[in-house]
């Protein structure tokens, strides 16, 4: 099943700016997938779909509470068990690949313990023990804008890859 938006959706969010057109999208292949893509539901979406929501949800747990983060929620192998690094490349953000490529040898050595169920005061304590992760992640902050902002020209230029647009109104909207 095809991620479907009309021409002017798409439109409107891109005269919103990168961050309001690639939440579009992203929002569009989250209600195909569901919430948190499994074995079940990866089928729905093509390889670059998949790599643009990936990218959402690194983002958006990376800036909220870094890799440990990331990682305690599920989303390790989603990131670094998949092509993420080199679609990240593929799509302009050239230096998120490389960081993404050194926080996957982070996460390959130390996988088990980094997702091992924990309680808080052990997710805490994760922060001080994984410290090698933070300077990655201060990188991700000071280079995230130029990222969003290639991977949303990347999208628009090759929009057919992640969408099938519909042009003009139907009758019912």
């Amino acid at each position: 099943m095809p991620v479907i938006l009309h021409d002017h959706q798409l439109q409107e969010a891109a005269q919103k700016g990168p961050d309001a057109f690639l939440a579009l999208i992203t929002d569009a292949c989250r209600q195909l997938a569901g919430e948190v893509p499994d074995a079940t539901t990866m089928q729905a979406l093509n390889g670059w779909q998949h790599s643009l929501l990936a990218y959402h949800y690194f983002r958006e747990e990376v800036m909220e509470g870094g890799f440990i983060q990331l990682i305690q929620n599920g989303y390790g192998g989603y990131i670094f068990k998949n092509p993420f690094a080199k679609a990240m490349r593929l799509f302009g953000a050239t230096e998120l690949s490389k960081l993404v490529y050194k926080a996957k040898e982070i996460y390959d050595a130390n996988q088990t313990d980094l997702e091992k169920e924990t309680d808080e005061a052990t997710f805490l304590a994760m922060y001080e023990q994984y410290e090698a992760f933070d300077e990655l992640e201060e990188q991700f902050f000071e280079i995230e804008e130029a990222c969003t902002n290639a991977i949303a020209r990347y999208v628009d230029e090759h929009l057919n890859d992640f969408v099938d647009t519909i042009e003009g109104l139907s009758v019912n909207e």
